[in-house]
């Protein structure tokens, strides 16, 4: 890693393991309007946002792809490198340019297998992840789509 911060998703990782991360990761840019990923594609790498914004879409069949949230800095970007099939369950494009710190899944699926306390750590850290990312998928897409919405907005 060449910034000399820790992303804020990654707090909730002890310390030893944090570290262990981001010795994987290296930086990298975008632009806006990039395509990071498309739902059903191999998910082989991810991100945890430095600055920028990445929104997350669904397909919605008949209509175009409907967005169903994003992703800021200190957020982790993908998820479904961790879990088998290890396919994109949505699609992301950046909104404007973006820095992330990147990272091999291949590398740290195999660094996890290796010290599996790691692993079980790392699994809880993207599970948080995964949890808030399918209630607000969830949402958005009642507010889309459901007669009544969901009621989220009061």
């Amino acid at each position: 890693m060449t910034t000399a911060t820790t992303p804020r998703m990654t707090r909730n990782l002890p310390a030893v393991y944090r570290g262990r991360l981001m010795s994987l990761a290296h930086d990298v840019r975008y632009p806006p309007d990039t395509r990071l990923f498309n739902e059903g594609g191999r998910a082989d790498h991810f991100w945890i946002v430095d600055s920028g914004a990445v929104a997350l879409d669904m397909r919605v069949p008949g209509r175009r792809a409907a967005v169903i949230d994003s992703v800021g800095a200190g957020e982790l970007l993908g998820w479904s490198w961790l879990y088998t099939p290890h396919s994109w369950r949505f699609g992301a494009r950046t909104v404007g340019p973006v820095r992330a710190h990147e990272f091999d899944a291949a590398a740290v699926r195999r660094m996890c297998e290796e010290d599996p306390e790691m692993g079980r750590a790392i699994a809880l850290w993207v599970g948080e992840a995964v949890a808030r990312r399918l209630n607000a998928a969830r949402t958005r897409l009642l507010d889309l789509y459901a007669p009544y919405g969901s009621g989220a907005r009061g």
